[in-house]
């Protein structure tokens, strides 16, 4: 079988190529390279275009016999989706119509979604559920969520069959150290701990001390990219034996504050981790944690790499390795 895989030379479509080659499927990756690296794409061909070049995607598709396609190509920056929401509603928006109708013309009907918790915006109830209303706070969440609607039409009337995936705090590196999280500018939370470690002249800003959570600093769900992964497999085989298109929340039910964290990072390296407290970040939710249930029920899908050691202790591992 082969899968497309839209923006697989990035931190998460990277590791799911690798899933993918594991299971004996042929990833096919398409990518831009604007964010994401040459070198991640190991397990099948990449072809160096954009989602928006319909003629491009026209070769890739009379070129593969594709099967399938996930979907991970978009820009994922809170901060700048609100500077310049344009670039995300083309790109994130515009181009996956593109996609889609790229998929019809070849008669592709199956396609697994990168979508995220941001189209949730503030939870009005923890754990977060899948039924939870979606009201984005900002325009990347809104992107997301658009998209979620476009796949929704697109099957009630050309008969498209869809999971959209709703990544909680994707965090960790590939547990052979082949592959890492690896963004610039970086954002998350784990590597620049991890980078404060290693650079002490470069503290970790802690975005708010002051939220009503046990130590005052915010709670997030973390899961181990290499499951997040193995959930997009899960939901192509559930696709497979007839599951109905449906949106999953992929997260463990179980959260973790910023200083824990930060607890662990230096637990698992040894080394101290020099902090700068500052203020909130406008949009910042004080927790967010997701009910799981679903997906363990439907898709089979369960965590197997998520405790928050095994997180941290591959994300160190491997950028260790990548700094030598």
């Amino acid at each position: 079988m082969h899968v497309l895989v839209t923006g697989g030379a990035g931190y998460i479509g990277s590791h799911t190529a690798k899933i993918l080659a594991q299971a004996g499927m042929q990833p096919v990756v398409l990518d831009n390279l604007q964010r994401g690296h040459r070198e991640a794409v190991k397990w099948g061909p990449l072809i160096e275009a954009d989602i928006g070049d319909r003629s491009a995607l026209d070769r890739v598709f009379a070129q593969y016999p594709i099967d399938a396609v996930f979907h991970f190509a978009a820009f994922a920056y809170v901060g700048e989706s609100m500077r310049a929401p344009e670039l995300y509603f083309r790109n994130n928006l515009v181009n996956t119509l593109n996609l889609l109708d790229a998929m019809r013309s070849r008669n592709v009907r199956r396609i697994v979604f990168s979508s995220t918790c941001a189209t949730y915006g503030n939870p009005l109830q923890i754990p977060i559920t899948e039924d939870h209303i979606q009201q984005p706070v900002n325009p990347y969440g809104e992107s997301k969520r658009m998209v979620e609607r476009l796949l929704h039409w697109y099957g009630c009337i050309h008969g498209l069959r869809w999971v959209a995936l709703r990544y909680f705090n994707a965090a960790g590196a590939d547990p052979e150290r082949e592959l890492g999280e690896n963004h610039d500018p970086e954002t998350h939370l784990v590597p620049l701990a991890i980078r404060a470690a290693m650079a002490p002249n470069q503290p970790l800003e802690i975005y708010g001390t002051d939220y009503d959570t046990p130590d005052g600093t915010a709670i997030r769900d973390y899961l181990h990219v290499t499951d997040l992964a193995e959930a997009h497999l899960a939901a192509l085989r559930y696709l497979d034996m007839g599951g109905p298109s449906d949106a999953f929340n992929l997260g463990t039910g179980r959260g973790y504050s910023v200083r824990e964290v930060i607890a662990m990072v230096e637990k698992v390296s040894g080394r101290k981790v020099p902090v700068r407290e500052v203020g909130r970040r406008a949009g910042d939710p004080a927790c967010l944690i997701a009910a799981a249930t679903k997906s363990a029920g439907q898709m089979g899908w369960r965590p197997r790499h998520s405790t928050l050691e095994e997180i941290v202790e591959t994300a160190w591992n491997w950028k260790v390795r990548s700094s030598h």
